[in-house]
């Protein structure tokens, strides 16, 4: 079976880690047809729209797309590409695996969490107007619906895939309502999975654990603000935003993205670390139950960090993003 895939290369370093990430599946023979889409300032110069309808469609007729960073226009008016992406094909579940890699050193060894988070409500919604010069209001949304979804989401992920202990972390001593909506859906969900240990904690007690050891977290769950900030955290942990993939997950549809920026002070010198696309590109071919290539490229992956010899600037290295590209083929 061979899967169509949206491509969405990104600006910035976007095509170059994507294309390193496309020449390593296909040489590890992953049934993939790629499908070219436009987004970020390409696709503004273009259509006038950051993440056009053109794009938004190749996504929902493949329902798989792979994502390199976007960067979105400051200061004309459009919303982050990203967040839009997301909101408009309902992909509810910000999906961010963190763990440690071998050869990558990091303040902690063996760490191995997951970071869900609510995509489409919170601040995030985009609710906000000027009541006049001095003051602007900003909504936070919450509701039953979305918070048991996506806490259905995170019981069902951890039985299918061996995950024993769940936290679900936000403010309701201070956000009573909304983040105790949160809370409370929760709570309901819970109920129906008595198996798996769950919690709660104030997201401020969580960020002092995470820095103390995060070694005892297994999955985390938080709202959308709360948990953009907190997975960035956690990845610090291992090493940074360049070595974790992520993927925006919804009922029909999985987009999986580089979760760092464009680096444009870097852009187009060959310098860039694909990693992070490319580990996200595993966890598509995860998610359409093509393990054994993933993992036959994991390997080959981790065989490079631990030898050391050609890894980039970033990871202490001195290679470019070919060589690194091409270490990993060869291990193939």
């Amino acid at each position: 079976m061979e899967y169509r895939v949206t491509l969405i290369k990104g600006d910035g370093i976007g095509p170059e880690v994507t294309g390193a990430t496309c020449r390593i599946l296909n040489a590890a023979g992953a049934p993939i047809e790629w499908e070219e889409a436009p987004g970020g300032l390409e696709a503004v110069e273009k259509f006038g729209h950051p993440m056009p309808e053109s794009t938004l469609n190749s996504v929902r007729k493949n329902r798989l797309g792979l994502k390199g960073p976007l960067a979105t226009p400051k200061g004309k008016g459009y919303r982050s590409a990203n967040v839009h992406l997301r909101q408009e094909l309902d992909l509810y579940v910000g999906y961010r695996p963190v763990r440690t890699l071998p050869g990558i050193s990091t303040p902690y060894s063996d760490v191995d969490l997951i970071v869900l988070r609510e995509n489409t409500e919170d601040l995030y919604a985009g609710i906000e107007h000027a009541i006049n010069e001095d003051t602007v209001l900003t909504l936070k949304v919450s509701t039953h619906r979305s918070g048991e979804r996506i806490a259905r989401w995170a019981f069902e992920h951890m039985r299918n895939h061996g995950r024993r202990s769940i936290l679900c972390s936000h403010k309701s001593a201070v956000v009573p309502l909304a983040d105790g909506a949160f809370a409370d859906a929760f709570e309901r969900i819970a109920s129906e999975y008595p198996y798996i240990e769950h919690d709660q904690m104030p997201v401020d007690s969580l960020s002092f654990e995470l820095a103390l050891d995060p070694r005892s977290f297994d999955v985390l769950l938080l709202q959308n603000l709360y948990g953009d900030i907190l997975s960035d955290l956690a990845a610090g942990l291992v090493g940074g935003l360049g070595v974790v993939p992520g993927a925006n997950i919804g009922d029909q549809i999985a987009v999986f993205e580089a979760v760092h920026g464009t680096a444009p002070d870097i852009a187009g010198k060959g310098i860039a670390n694909p990693l992070a696309v490319l580990m996200s590109g595993l966890l598509m071919l995860e998610y359409v139950g093509e393990r054994k290539v993933a993992q036959r490229i994991e390997k080959a992956v981790f065989d490079v960090l631990e030898e050391g010899k050609h890894l980039t600037g970033d990871l202490g290295g001195n290679a470019d993003t070919a060589r690194f590209t091409e270490a990993i083929i060869d291990k193939l």
